[in-house]
């Protein structure tokens, strides 16, 4: 028998509920067994009682009484093993813009995937026990960008600092801001969106579209300059967090983002010298520090995007907040 241990929910398993949570990782405990010590409250959730039906959110620290090695038992297949590449470890070293002994934040490179999946066995996840350092627990996602979305994201390096963090994305109190290359120009400097987003059918949620029926949306914008109305560097604020949403109300003003053919095929691309790839970037982000204070943290462009920011002559180095006249008023 092994003693008392505690897990922490990862961000990907936030809403699940804790017999799922159970079911995954312990496939080997009866329902039966788990049953008996929830009654008993040998579990704890954030260290109180909790029932099956609990749902559970990132960063939630779960205390586990002693199991017997079946009920332990992950997985009946032996587990395989993968080590960072030396190129990789130096990869995920150079992203990172900021440390301390709670938060990493990273500068995450377009094209790298944020977590695993189907035929992507190259993640930021799978390099982050690089970043672990001296802490006990590998480092873990508190939120995530697409794939192919360059910009910061970030990393908590205790259970504590998943928590809150975790938190203050679920009850969105961060201020997130994101730099496009659209093409074309909207007819308003700035103003906000306002579109429910729902998977769109038979894609099998790869792709999401505006629907009445969808969950509120909202993604504030911003004219930062343009070139003769050909593209436009724009600033978008997302107020909600659904998956594509800045991409998918980037088109809702006629304004697609360069290099999006996922949203807007041929439309998002233009003749010349401007790179294919696409043209988003998470610039900044304010959020509360696990430890107190604010956590403000800024992002340089990728190198694709800052020669398109050469070649239309935009200041890559601005630093102003495009939103602080809104928020005043």
């Amino acid at each position: 028998m092994s003693g008392v241990s505690r897990e922490y929910v990862k961000d990907n398993e936030s809403d699940w509920r804790l017999d799922k949570w159970f079911k995954i990782h312990f496939p080997g405990l009866s329902y039966g067994r788990l049953s008996k010590i929830l009654r008993k409250g040998e579990v704890r959730v954030d260290g109180k009682r909790a029932k099956a039906n609990f749902i559970l959110a990132g960063g939630m620290e779960i205390r586990l009484p002693p199991l017997g090695k079946d009920e332990r038992s992950i997985n009946s297949k032996p587990k395989i093993v993968r080590r960072t590449s030396p190129e990789d470890a130096l990869l995920i070293r150079e992203m990172v813009v900021y440390q301390d002994e709670s938060v990493i934040v990273l500068n995450k490179l377009p094209g790298l995937a944020v977590q695993g999946g189907t035929n992507t066995p190259r993640h930021i996840d799978g390099m982050l026990e690089v970043l672990q350092g001296d802490k006990e627990d590998k480092p873990k996602l508190v939120h995530r960008l697409d794939k192919d979305t360059s910009g910061v994201l970030l990393i908590a390096r205790t259970g504590k600092a998943a928590k809150a963090l975790t938190e203050s994305f679920r009850i969105r109190k961060t201020n997130k801001i994101y730099w496009a290359l659209v093409k074309g120009k909207p007819s308003q400097v700035e103003g906000s969106i306002q579109a429910p987003l729902d998977k769109e059918p038979g894609t099998r949620g790869e792709r999401m579209a505006v629907s009445d029926n969808g969950r509120r949306a909202i993604t504030d914008f911003r004219v930062m300059d343009s070139a003769a109305g050909t593209v436009t560097w724009m600033a978008f604020r997302p107020i909600t967090g659904r998956t594509h949403q800045i991409r998918v109300h980037a088109t809702v003003l006629c304004t697609p983002i360069i290099g999006d053919g996922k949203y807007a095929a041929r439309e998002a691309f233009i003749d010349g010298p401007i790179s294919k790839k696409l043209h988003l970037h998470a610039r900044s982000i304010e959020i509360d520090h696990p430890d107190g204070g604010l956590l403000s943290v800024k992002a340089p462009l990728p190198l694709h995007m800052l020669e398109s920011w050469g070649l239309f002559g935009f200041n890559d180095e601005d630093n102003s907040d495009p939103f602080e006249e809104v928020d005043n008023v």
